[in-house]
C-alpha cells in the first residue's frame, strides 16, 4: 500500500513562485503552436491543464521546465537564477523514463546528478519508494516493472529531489483505474507536503478530483484560467462549455 509519511515536512514555500506569464509564443517549423498565453502560476497550488488534443499542453509544461525555449514573452520567476530554478523543479513524462539499472540505481543516478551527499541517499530513497508504495523493490530492475509501477517511480525519483515545482505530463493516460487512482494518491499527497503541481490531462474526472486552479487550451490559445470549482460549474467560454460537454471543438 502507498503510505503516508508522518516524519518530514513538505518543502518551504519556494523562491521559484510565483511565476507570471506573459505573452508566451511558441513557433517551431513555421506554426505557432502556443499562441500569446498569459497567466500567474501560484505557489502550492495543484493546476490542471485541460484542452483537446494538440491544443498545446505537453508543449506548455516543456516551455515551462525550460526543454522549448519561447519565441516571444516572457516568464517571470520569482527565483532570477536559472541554475537554481531548474534545481527546484522536477519533470514526469507520460512514459517513464527509466534508466537499465535497479530501482534503487535509478534513484541513486539521480540524487548523485543533483549532488545529495552519499550519506543521504539511502533514507531519501527509502521515504520515496515508502510513498509510493515500493518498499521491497529496491533490487528490482526498474524497466522489468509494470506500467503502473514505472510511473510510481518515476515519481518517487521526482520526489527524492525535493522538488518544489513537479510538472507532470498527462502521468496516468496509459494506466489502468487502479494505477491511476494510486497515481492520483501520490499526487494528493505531494500536493499536501507543499509541493507545487502542474498537471497535463485529457480525464475530466481527474480533473475534477485533482485541480485546485485550471488553464484551458485550445488550439494553442488559453481560453480560460480560472479556480477549478468555477470553471466546472461556470465556463466562461463556447470552447470550455464544449469540451466540458464531451462535443468535438473545432
Amino acid at each position: 500500500m502507498i503510505g503516508r509519511l508522518a516524519a518530514a515536512p513538505g518543502p518551504e514555500p519556494a523562491p521559484l513562485l510565483p511565476l507570471e506569464v506573459e505573452g508566451l509564443v511558441v513557433e517551431l517549423g513555421g506554426k505557432r503552436l502556443l499562441d500569446g498565453l498569459s497567466f500567474t502560476l501560484r505557489p502550492r497550488r495543484c493546476t490542471l491543464i485541460l484542452g483537446p488534443n494538440g491544443a498545446g499542453k505537453s508543449l506548455l509544461l516543456r516551455v515551462l521546465h525550460g526543454l522549448v525555449p519561447p519565441s516571444r514573452g516572457r516568464l517571470r520567476w520569482a527565483e532570477p537564477d536559472p541554475a537554481r530554478r531548474r534545481l527546484a523543479q522536477a519533470f514526469v513524462f507520460q512514459k517513464p523514463v527509466l534508466l537499465r539499472r535497479s530501482v534503487r540505481g535509478d534513484l541513486t543516478v539521480a540524487l548523485a546528478a543533483r549532488g545529495v551527499l552519499r550519506r543521504e541517499r539511502r533514507a531519501r530513497i527509502a521515504e520515496a519508494l515508502a510513498l509510493v508504495g515500493l518498499e521491497g523493490f529496491e533490487g528490482r530492475a526498474a524497466r522489468s516493472l509494470s506500467g503502473g509501477e514505472q510511473q510510481r517511480l518515476a515519481l518517487a525519483r521526482a520526489w527524492a529531489l525535493r522538488p518544489q515545482l513537479l510538472l507532470l505530463d498527462e502521468p496516468t493516460a496509459s494506466l489502468d483505474p487502479a494505477a491511476t487512482r494510486m497515481v492520483e494518491a501520490i499526487v494528493r499527497d505531494l500536493a499536501g507536503r507543499g509541493v507545487t503541481i502542474v498537471m497535463s490531462t485529457h480525464d475530466l474526472g481527474q480533473a475534477r478530483r485533482l485541480a485546485e486552479d485550471v488553464l484551458f487550451l485550445h488550439a494553442g490559445r488559453l481560453v480560460e484560467a480560472s479556480e477549478a470549482a468555477a470553471f466546472f460549474a461556470r465556463p466562461s467560454s463556447r470552447e470550455a462549455g464544449a469540451f466540458l460537454a464531451g462535443e468535438l471543438l473545432a
